[in-house]
């Protein structure tokens, strides 16, 4: 059924809040950016595109998309990644660059949905929908047609409820986001400890 899964890590954004972007942001001594090309990579899909913005940005064995409308907010870098991905990916798993506690292991999960004949995949965590997600090809259109701002593919998601399939992740997994200084103390606090 499968040709190839590919993976789109999000990684344009400024990280106002951070006071930094936060593909460049080290933890543990490693760039976000190259822990979530890794989880990608790591859970299977190929290729791997790094869309970037607000600072330039070289990964190994990615492919490097620039948003020139980063500013603009997820809707923009959501669309310039799928539209990057070429035709014989069926399926991409959409990542988002702030969240280092989602592991390969999410990823293999939702592949896998995937490969079992699911469409649209959302990772849950006690239940909760959240990141990242993976979008059949069928669905790219819908998606980039609806993402606008910082919203992604949630608006396309929501509007189609009866194809989503949620995988609980929180065995492997954790959703937490790097908005702040804090969030980032508080994360790197989990990671070592």
């Amino acid at each position: 059924m499968c040709n190839r899964v590919a993976g789109v890590l999000l990684a344009a954004g400024e990280g106002k809040r951070l006071g930094t972007p936060k593909a460049l942001v080290e933890l543990g001594g490693r760039r976000l950016v190259d822990r979530g090309a890794d989880v990608l990579r790591d859970g299977g899909t190929t290729p791997v595109v790094v869309v970037t913005g607000a600072a330039p940005v070289t990964v190994p064995d990615v492919v490097l998309v620039p948003n020139p409308d980063w500013r603009t907010g997820m809707g923009s870098s959501l669309a310039a990644g799928l539209e990057a991905l070429p035709g014989d990916c069926d399926a991409a798993v959409i990542a988002l660059v702030d969240q280092p506690l989602i592991g390969a292991g999410v990823v293999r999960r939702l592949v896998a949905a995937h490969h079992a004949g699911a469409e649209l995949v959302v990772a849950a965590y006690h239940g909760r929908a959240r990141n990242p997600v993976l979008l059949a090809r069928p669905h790219w259109a819908g998606v980039i047609a609806a993402a606008d701002g910082d919203t992604g593919a949630r608006p396309y998601l929501r509007a189609h409820p009866g194809l989503v399939t949620l995988v609980e992740c929180a065995d492997i997994g954790s959703p937490d986001d790097v908005d702040t200084p804090e969030d980032l103390a508080r994360v790197a606090a989990l990671l070592t400890g």
